[in-house]
């Protein structure tokens, strides 16, 4: 269904200037203040789910509970998802679940998983991992094929199935979604009979479950979200703890991940083991670069769950909760979610060494800037998933776990200047998650975690004033 919102909130935001310089700010009573105006103030939605600014509409692409095409139902906490190109203009949306194995609301597909009467129609031989009993765990992927045309959703059904918090992931220049589970489960710590925090492969025309086959080579480790440079091949990849590290790995065969390769972690030159979040004192401010080298990080599979720390031991650099990460123009932007003095957000942004090749090899190094540092809750709060719009801007989810304060859609400006494009006010107020663009980039998609649903945002994207 396509649902308008063309009702008005009360005052609208009122414009401070300041030389050259403007930022619109949001009525006192808001969620939100814009530090430009960006498509101009929300407008409340009467289905009571996602309030956009005016001229702008959703459609409902996928919801948890509905029957797939396999007979199973679409499992709940949407999380991280990659759109892809199809035949016929049809894309396929390939979506995480953040499903956690040994959590008890999931331990049978009930609240978030939907299927704990359906698990008999699973294939659970194409499962990774199943709980001590033999029933699938609930992680996964669905696959979701949408006309674009028709704004109708055609199928969907599960193509990973058996792995554990399927958190956030990336697209691969190849065509297939690198889904990435934040866990550190092993059999000796949860009802499970395999060690999990790996990284899988789902192409994204699969048609039915995958073979679910760990890539090991890039690290066990709370995994967030990776991306991938598409000259190169290497894979970047971020983790999701407070004194996690910025990963990169350095494939043996350029998208052939399978076959092995190198993982190495981020060292700031000249600042070995810094703490790059700001929390306890300043070590740099917005606008600042600093150099980047890498470390080898051996025994990569780490069986004691300390890779970080080993890394750290050796110099290299903490992300306070590095999730989303997303390659732009000969650079990629990161979301550390807990970084800056009130712990609500930093974006960093990393330039490769541009004499960088296959290897990992330069004569230069790299640069790391600190892009955004938040300052005010209202402005950005915990920003997670993140993505590149067409026309340059950055789209940041926010992941804020207060019951008073809704989660919102973020633009950001080539500057580094905030704006407000969507707010949560669904049931449970939910985090933002997934946001990805269509290949033709007039709609983006975008999920709310729970209860799960997957929206298609369409509206005058070129309209955006800054």
């Amino acid at each position: 269904m396509i649902l308008h919102r063309r009702g008005l909130i009360g005052s609208s935001a009122a414009l401070a200037f300041s030389g050259l310089a403007h930022s619109v700010q949001a009525a006192a009573e808001e969620t939100y203040v814009n530090e430009v105006e960006g498509y101009g103030p929300l407008k409340r939605d009467p289905n009571g789910m996602l309030d956009l600014p005016d001229g702008f509409s959703y459609r409902i692409v996928s919801q948890g509970g509905e029957t797939m095409a396999d007979g199973l139902l679409v499992p709940g906490q949407f999380d991280g998802m990659g759109c892809f190109a199809l035949d016929g203009g049809r894309v396929a949306l390939v979506r995480n679940h953040e499903l956690k194995g040994s959590s008890a609301a999931h331990r049978n597909w009930g609240p978030g998983g939907y299927n704990q009467q359906r698990i008999g129609l699973l294939d659970t031989g194409r499962a990774y991992d199943t709980y001590k009993d033999g029933r699938p765990l609930p992680g996964g992927t669905t696959t979701v094929v949408y006309d674009m045309a028709t704004g109708k959703t055609e199928r969907q059904h599960l193509s990973l199935a058996g792995t554990s918090t399927n958190c956030c992931g990336g697209q691969t220049p190849w065509g297939s979604w690198l889904t990435c589970e934040e866990t550190e489960e092993t059999p000796a710590d949860a009802d499970v009979t395999k060690e999990h925090g790996y990284v899988f492969e789902v192409p994204a025309r699969a048609e039915g479950l995958v073979d679910p086959v760990p890539l090991k080579a890039m690290g066990r480790f709370d995994h967030e979200a990776v991306c991938v440079d598409p000259r190169t091949g290497i894979v970047y990849l971020t983790e999701d703890r407070a004194d996690g590290l910025f990963y990169r790995f350095i494939p043996d065969t350029p998208g052939e991940l399978i076959k092995g390769g190198r993982l190495q972690a981020m060292v700031l030159r000249d600042h070995k083991g810094v703490d790059t979040s700001n929390h306890d004192a300043r070590v740099w401010s917005v606008g600042d670069w600093l150099s980047v080298d890498w470390i080898d990080m051996v025994d990569i599979e780490s069986p004691q769950g300390d890779l970080r720390q080993r890394g750290h031991a050796d110099g290299a650099a903490l992300v306070a909760r590095g999730e989303g990460i997303w390659w732009g123009d000969g650079e990629m932007y990161l979301t550390a979610t807990s970084g800056g003095p009130i712990q609500r957000g930093q974006i960093l942004r990393y330039v490769p060494s541009p004499d960088e090749g296959r290897r990992g090899e330069t004569r230069r190094p790299g640069r790391l800037q600190l892009f955004v540092e938040s300052t005010n809750e209202k402005t950005l709060n915990m920003g997670d998933n993140i993505t590149i719009a067409p026309w340059g801007h950055l789209i940041v989810c926010e992941d804020n776990y207060s019951s008073a304060i809704r989660n919102h859609l973020k633009g950001v400006t080539p500057d580094g200047k905030i704006y407000t494009l969507g707010r949560n006010v669904f049931q449970g107020n939910s985090e933002f998650a997934g946001a990805v663009f269509s290949p033709d980039g007039g709609t983006l998609f975008v999920n709310i975690q729970y209860p799960g649903v997957t929206f298609a945002i369409t509206g005058p994207w070129n309209a955006v004033r800054t």
